[in-house]
């Protein structure tokens, strides 16, 4: 299903720019994958794998399986940055 693009303040319920609506997954790529390739740094960090960087956010929800409109209650729950854990929700 396509992403909501909508305000967070209940304005354009159905969407900003409907048209450009995106998938959960499709937006992921792009802040992750896309974003590594966009800064020539794909070989080192854009997704888990071994020899790249171990740096992740955990989220307090799976966002691929909960309603687009949920999305944004979603909290981190835990941020590893060079393989160390700096952040974790108590």
């Amino acid at each position: 299903a396509r992403g909501t693009r909508r305000r967070l303040d209940g304005k354009r319920p159905n969407g900003w720019v409907p048209e450009q609506k995106t998938t959960v997954a499709e937006a992921v790529q792009a802040y992750t994958a896309g974003s590594a390739y966009a800064s020539f740094d794909e070989k080192i960090k854009g997704s888990i794998e071994v020899g790249k960087l171990a740096d992740i956010a955990v989220l307090s929800d799976d966002i691929f399986n909960i309603r687009a409109e949920e999305i944004e209650n979603v909290k981190v729950a835990m941020t590893i940055f060079d393989g160390k854990v700096i952040y974790e929700k108590k």
